[in-house]
């Protein structure tokens, strides 16, 4: 007997689901798809438990016939093509076949549906793939599924899903973006507790973009608009036996590029001071399709380039709109993946028009300056580095593009060529805070017949105890005013003095927080802060968290809170951004959310922004102060962040860069 056999249909359809449904918003994705693809200009999404429990997505499209219906859950059944030359020019968001039986094949799946021109609808139950029950019903024109227990019969993928926020800020983001991509289109997303998206159809993308997120982000944002003719559109030759066929058609062979095609794109583009620690805030659709495309993203880090550091993203939204000839879309199971048939001119296109948005958004000589500045400090700065008091920025990065032009580092001079007597000016050296040292203290030196002096005496080796050496600390004065200088018997410190202060802010608020004796400043005014849905799914989660941190926030209406109090030492205009920050992390958290890892990150939010920052003078009591409750923490070598606070170069250290030793 043969050892190879073909497997069982529901097998195949629980292997394509693997394909397919990555989790609960791969679901949402490819009805919502089927839901576009079918005409409908009002979607309605029901979540419950992050998608784990229950998806339902219903319309008002064409619906189906009961033969239709039951036929759309056959491996490979569709509506949106016919041969093999309907897949070179794919209108539709969906063709491939596979989405509903996979789907239905690792939940329990209802369907209803009904036809405009049909009396009475129809209603179809799976459970696991198998057909319980078919019958019809009295239904309203449009479709209806329901997703319930998803992957109940897989409990291996269920294991590997996120938390019920993770899960429902993915759908959230997803939602709003089909929103924004199709403005003349009725969404609506709902989730066992409240409406996180209501938006009614607008005339274009910019009262869309209003719409959702409100006057400040749209006010943050640059339209981008652009055309360009595409010559030698379509294939180059068809294949030799298609030819054949063409030249004893009647109408012959058409020369390939004889009339150019228009390629059109419009969109979103942010300001350079609107930076993101990830490409996940970059949205690209092609014909109404999100894709993930490498050229696209490549195209629109190449407009950035110089403008943002390399290490942070903007935030996109773009739509290409192309004749269907020149994409291919049959690449990847999941539709996200497309290729172009001219990518160089694609690419360029996109960077041309984007580079071009972002130079006339801004007066010449200012952008010139930012070019500068960015470009000499963009290797120092980290993942993550945002421009100050924006959307999404991390205030402890603040500042660093100038403080870290400069890197500090020991080196050894080149020997002199001939040893002579140094010849001293009228104009003294200047020194700064209390770095000079009276020389009736120092010892009489003798000099060697070679014009140097004997090296310094050896120093114990440091002791492997920071804090200690830290209480002992004397400091000279700042860098910049950004770092502090100090010295001991050991070396010569250098100290940040915002991480450090950080640092000591942080242990802080931990304790008082496991004390519940939080200090919090009420707020003159209520601030109220629109969220988005993604960030709505999150706060719901935190909030208690939050509260116990010194906040005192409420819900404010359909999509906005209210901070009616704060931590201590959190100034006003920062109180918004530091939420912003703290909701947009957990968003992009993969992993569950515990309570331990929460406290700790507000923690560390509010340490962030109520510490000293770079370019502050401290005076010499202060300067003592910080350096006096740093040696009292636990973790006194790094910040929250896992930055370092200080710096130590030894005398062994000082001496070897001398050539003493």
């Amino acid at each position: 007997m043969g050892r190879i056999h073909v497997l069982p249909e529901h097998v195949a359809n629980k292997i394509a689901a693997g394909e397919v449904v990555e989790r609960p918003a791969s679901v949402v994705k490819e009805l919502l798809e089927n839901a576009l693809d079918a005409g409908s200009t009002r979607i309605r999404i029901n979540v419950e438990a992050g998608g784990k429990k229950l998806i339902q997505i219903t319309d008002n499209g064409c619906g189906m016939v009961r033969d239709d219906a039951l036929l759309a859950f056959e491996r490979h059944a569709t509506s949106k093509i016919k041969d093999a030359e309907d897949l070179l020019s794919v209108a539709s968001l969906g063709f491939r076949g596979e989405a509903l039986p996979s789907i239905a094949s690792v939940a329990r799946l209802r369907l209803e549906t009904r036809a405009p021109d049909e009396a009475s609808g129809t209603v179809i139950e799976i459970n696991g793939g198998k057909i319980l029950r078919v019958e019809e019903a009295g239904l309203p024109p449009g479709t209806s599924i329901s997703v319930r227990d998803l992957f109940f019969n897989t409990p291996a993928r269920k294991k590997f899903l996120k938390a019920e926020s993770t899960e429902l800020s993915h759908i959230a983001s997803l939602v709003t973006h089909y929103a924004l991509a199709h403005p003349e289109k009725h969404f609506e997303l709902h989730s066992a507790t409240n409406a996180m998206l209501v938006a009614p159809p607008v005339s274009d993308s910019r009262e869309r973009v209003y719409q959702v997120f409100g006057k400040e982000v749209l006010d943050q944002l640059i339209p981008v608009a652009a055309s360009q003719l595409l010559e030698h559109p379509g294939l180059p030759q068809p294949p030799p036996w298609r030819r054949a066929q063409l030249e004893q058609s009647p109408g012959g062979i058409e020369s390939p590029g004889a009339n150019p095609v228009e390629i059109r794109l419009h969109g979103f583009v942010s300001k350079p001071e609107i930076q993101k620690l990830n490409r996940n805030s970059i949205y690209v659709f092609v014909n109404g399709r999100l894709i993930r495309d490498r050229l696209v993203q490549h195209a629109i880090l190449e407009a950035y380039r110089n403008i943002l550091p390399p290490t942070v993203f903007p935030v996109v939204l773009l739509l290409l709109e192309l004749p269907n000839g020149e994409v291919d879309v049959n690449v990847h199971p999941s539709k996200t993946e497309v290729r172009f048939r001219q990518q160089s001119v694609m690419h360029d296109f996109v960077r041309d028009s984007v580079r071009a948005a972002l130079m006339k958004a801004r007066p010449v000589p200012q952008f010139a300056t930012e070019i500068h500045a960015h470009a000499t400090a963009g290797i120092s700065l980290t993942p993550g580095a945002l421009a100050a008091g924006t959307p999404g920025s991390e205030p402890w990065r603040d500042g660093y593009a100038a403080a870290a032009a400069q890197g500090f580092a020991l080196q050894a001079p080149q020997p002199p060529p001939v040893s002579e007597r140094l010849a001293f000016g009228v104009d003294g050296i200047a020194v700064e805070a209390n770095a000079a040292v009276s020389l009736a203290r120092l010892p009489q030196q003798f000099v060697n017949g070679d014009g140097c002096i004997p090296p310094v005496a050896e120093e114990p080796e440091a002791s492997s105890e920071l804090a200690p050496s830290l209480a002992s600390l004397k400091p000279l004065g700042q860098v910049r005013e950004s770092f502090i200088l100090a010295v001991n018997g050991e070396g010569l410190w250098i100290i940040d003095q915002h991480v450090a202060h950080e640092r000591v802010l942080f242990e802080r608020v931990l304790k008082q927080r496991a004390a519940q004796k939080v200090e919090s400043q009420h707020l003159l005014m209520p601030l109220v802060i629109e969220l988005t849905p993604a960030q709505q799914a999150v706060f719901s989660e935190i909030s208690g968290e939050l509260n116990s941190n010194g906040f005192e926030t409420e819900p404010f209406g359909a999509r906005s809170i209210a901070v009616k109090a704060a931590p201590a030492g959190v100034e006003g205009p920062q109180i918004e951004h530091m939420l912003n920050e703290l909701l947009e992390q957990f968003a992009r958290e993969e992993q569950s959310l515990n309570l331990e890892r929460i406290r700790a990150r507000i923690a560390a939010s509010i340490a962030c922004h109520a510490a000293i920052k770079v370019n502050m003078p401290l005076e010499q009591n202060k300067m003592e102060w910080l350096l006096a409750e740093l040696a009292k923490t636990d973790c006194p070598m790094t910040c929250p962040h896992g930055r370092p606070v200080v710096l130590r170069y030894s005398m062994k250290d000082i001496q070897k860069a001398f050539k003493r030793i």
